[in-house]
């Protein structure tokens, strides 16, 4: 039923084909160590960070999804209606049931 689902759009995901994940793992590993010791000044926001801060900052429909903050979604809101009807319902007739 699509009035009540919002469909996602299809993720990109790009392989590298001549990467070492294990250096690049231990490499991270030695890197945030030497954060931990105070040799290596504070990281700053990663380049996929930037890009998404960037893309997000561009478009005012995200802009203000983000500053709304959460909102209910259609099926709560469906249910809550649903609950309210049938409290309504118990309310007028007394009986439990339809």
């Amino acid at each position: 039923m699509g009035f009540f689902k919002m469909r996602e759009p299809k993720r990109f995901n790009h392989k590298y084909i001549f990467v070492d994940e294990r250096k690049e793992k231990l490499d991270k590993i030695v890197e945030n160590a030497k954060r931990d010791l105070g040799m290596l000044p504070p990281a700053e926001a990663s380049r996929e960070e930037k890009i998404r801060e960037a893309m997000s900052g561009s478009t005012t429909h995200l802009k203000r999804r983000k500053e709304e903050g959460t909102r209910f979604s259609t099926q709560a809101l469906v249910v809550g209606i649903a609950v309210c009807l049938f409290i309504l319902h118990y309310l007028i007739t007394g009986k439990l049931s339809f």
